[in-house]
């Protein structure tokens, strides 16, 4: 079952790259996908405390979720984000990041 996943994965990343030249081309393509179909916001857990994902965002060479706690906010890569269980709709992309990043 997992290259099937990896192949949906690939095609996924795929369609995000399609006119991307370089790395930095790839990832605005992800960022774009990722922005465009992640459903925001959402809960989820990080180091034990329950945070809101209110946006992603491009910042120099890595995608962020911009997380909420109160009036708190705290920037973390995207590939270090915990998912919850459900996952948004959209998370696939997420997924996809991942695996493009070799995660």
């Amino acid at each position: 079952m997992a290259p099937k996943r990896n192949a949906t994965l690939e095609a996924m990343i795929e369609e995000a790259t399609v006119d991307a030249y370089n790395d930095d081309e790839q990832l605005t393509g992800l960022f774009t996908m990722i922005e465009d179909n992640l459903v925001l916001p959402f809960t989820t857990t990080v180091l034990g405390v329950e945070v809101t994902v209110k946006k992603v965002d491009l910042i120099d060479d890595s995608i962020v979720a911009v997380c909420a706690r109160g009036r708190d906010r705290q920037r973390i890569d995207l590939l270090d984000l915990p998912l919850p269980t459900p996952a948004p709709d959209g998370a696939a992309w997420i997924d996809a990041f991942r695996h493009w990043a070799g995660r």
